[in-house]
């Protein structure tokens, strides 16, 4: 009677799951640390500031100048010359730039060129470039690709910090899966010392053989081995999810010993990742940050082509100045005092100027191919995990049934024990079955996981901003 009560305890205990007071962290709330105080995450948000300190400078190029230029040479008492030239230019948007001028001259050994009368003489005209630096010059160029290069840094960014996010999931899935491996080993042990227990207090009442309780201290310290293995790879697993955490102060932080995953992730991992059916089949891929940087890059090798392409015309800069005495008299500027210039240079073999179109023309063709093979693998790895999405359902529903049927085997094999037609040895081996489906079911939990990170990873369609 003894004997039957120890093993109806044992059989009722067999799945008994305790458990400490812990807090669980979820995968949201992970998630949410490593957004707001990951390093790398931060050094992300300087792409931005980057590409808008380069946009200012790009600005700059059409900023108004003020110019003054001032000589005098004194020599034995006689002043040869005292010259001021003050300017004032204003760029504008095509190559075309506005100057107003003042010029101040004195000395006795002044060129006869640059008489002018005493009060000095003021002018107001216009330099424009008739042919090269018309229709796109290098201030042009470098404003439109510094406001291409915004748009880029914001795909970058995106694509930089969902690379963080995608190792810091799966770094968690990992720790998911080691404490779910150390809680089965740690349930089995309670089962193994509740065996032990049982069939040594059989053995003392006389109702089990000796080789008994060696059999069962075997499988307790396995499980004790197990056990503690399963336990330094969690540990290890705990190390390295500590690396994506941080305090708002740059401030390290270790996960301690009471914080546990959340067991219930697959409930919610679609939400979390944005990972559901809808969010693929809703997804343009003009608008994935790996095209959309691309595409901004070919924009602005597009202008520095058109650039290059201009460089091939030649130069020819008209300047013409109107000049007067009396500036505060409005009809004083009139087209019979004047100041004109005409500069024309071209390189005779261009050499210099079309091996840089062509090596332009090779960037540009470059990162276009580069652009349809990329839309192309993404198009493919979207589809290929999609598929493997798909088969680990049925995987999952062939381990269910597998772990159910193990169950159910050792069940049995229990209450054979119970009416004395089965042997310790035989519920060992079915319990040693059902452990080996159980951590099958493990990991292929765990690599489903693992795929719906990567589809996360390359849909890159998480909210980074929340």
């Amino acid at each position: 009677m003894k004997r039957i009560f120890i093993l109806f305890i044992y059989f009722t205990s067999l799945f008994f799951y305790g458990q400490d007071s812990t807090s669980v962290i979820s995968l949201s709330e992970y998630l949410g640390y490593v957004k707001a105080y990951h390093p790398i995450v931060k050094q992300a948000n300087l792409i931005i500031n980057e590409s808008e300190a380069k946009l200012m400078k790009a600005r700059g190029a059409f900023d108004p100048k003020l110019e003054v230029d001032y000589e005098r040479k004194k020599f034995k008492n006689s002043t040869y010359f005292d010259k001021l030239n003050g300017a004032f230019k204003i760029p504008t948007w095509y190559g075309i730039e506005l100057k107003g001028n003042f010029d101040e001259t004195k000395g006795v050994f002044l060129n006869p060129e640059n008489f002018i009368p005493d009060d000095g003489l003021y002018g107001v005209g216009v330099s424009v470039p008739l042919a090269k630096n018309l229709l796109i010059n290098d201030r042009m160029a470098a404003l439109k690709q510094a406001k291409l290069y915004v748009t880029q840094a914001q795909a970058d960014r995106q694509i930089t910090i969902n690379n963080i996010l995608f190792d810091a999931t799966r770094s968690y899935f990992e720790w998911l899966k080691t404490y779910n491996e150390r809680e089965l080993y740690r349930n089995f042990l309670e089962n193994a010392e509740f065996r032990f227990n049982s069939i040594k207090t059989n053995f003392e009442y006389g109702e089990s053989a000796a080789i008994d309780t060696v059999e069962a201290r075997i499988t307790l310290n396995d499980r004790k081995l197990n056990l503690e293995k399963a336990n330094v790879k969690y540990i290890k697993a705990s190390l390295e999810l500590s690396n994506f955490l941080w305090l708002n102060d740059n401030t390290p932080i270790e996960i301690q010993d009471n914080i546990i995953p959340d067991t219930n992730t697959n409930d919610k991992i679609d939400d979390i990742l944005n990972t559901s059916m809808l969010a693929v089949e809703s997804l343009n891929l003009d608008d994935h940050p790996k095209i959309r940087s691309l595409d901004t890059k070919i924009q602005s090798l597009t202008i520095e082509r058109r650039l290059k392409a201009n460089n091939l015309l030649p130069k020819i800069d008209l300047q013409y100045n109107f000049l007067s005495q009396t500036p505060d008299i409005g009809n004083s500027f009139n087209t019979a005092n004047y100041k004109s210039g005409l500069n024309i240079s071209f390189p005779l073999f261009l050499r210099k100027e079309r091996a840089d179109l062509k090596l332009a023309k090779l960037k540009l063709q470059n990162t276009q191919f580069e652009l349809q093979s990329s839309r192309v693998m993404l198009s493919n790895k979207i589809t290929a995990i999609n598929k493997t999405l798909e088969s680990f359902t049925k995987q999952n529903a062939f381990l269910e049934t597998m772990v159910s049927d193990y169950n159910a085997m050792l069940t049995a094999e229990v209450r054979k024990l119970f009416l004395g037609e089965s042997s310790l040895f035989l519920v060992n081996s079915r319990e040693s079955k059902l452990i080996d489906a159980e951590l099958k079911a493990i990991a292929l939990e765990n690599e489903y996981f693992n795929t719906k990170a990567s589809l996360f990873n390359v849909l890159a369609v998480s909210n980074i901003d929340e």
